[in-house]
């Protein structure tokens, strides 16, 4: 398999993913949404079920196809603590995730989160300008 082909599979096991869970549960697979839910309510066994399958496909996907881990990189567990509080800050903001925003909502049509989608892709840009052509990779 190619660089190519696998990114497409992954992408067409999430899209079936989101489809079966709006159609079988009437719920949306924003994975901010469904975290923040697996912690109390009579919907915790499927929350935990859908989680514990996202980290099982990558460690099936590792394993059995060779995929590579990423490598490791020269950044400071302080700023990986505030990147993490950051994005859970922003997904509280714009209540919701990419996965329900951009798979679940854009697919829906919805304006709101075609909104929150270009925002994010506005920011995502924005932090790659900053921290590697401004400041040049210190963090």
């Amino acid at each position: 398999m190619n660089h190519f082909t696998l990114p497409l599979i992954g992408g067409v096991i999430l899209g079936v993913a989101a489809i079966w869970l709006l159609w079988a549960l009437g719920r949306v697979a924003g994975i901010s949404g469904i975290l923040w839910g697996a912690g109390a309510g009579p919907e915790r066994p499927w929350r935990w079920a859908f989680l514990f399958g996202l980290l099982g496909g990558g460690l099936i996907s590792h394993q059995l196809l060779g995929v590579p881990v990423p490598l490791d990189q020269d950044i400071s567990t302080g700023v990986i603590a505030m990147s993490g509080l950051l994005v859970g800050f922003g997904t509280r903001l714009g209540s919701g995730c990419t996965s329900g925003h951009g798979v679940c909502g854009l697919g829906r049509r919805s304006p709101r989160s075609l909104a929150a989608v270009v925002t994010f892709i506005a920011c995502g840009v924005l932090t790659v300008l900053i921290t590697q052509h401004l400041i040049g990779g210190l963090l």
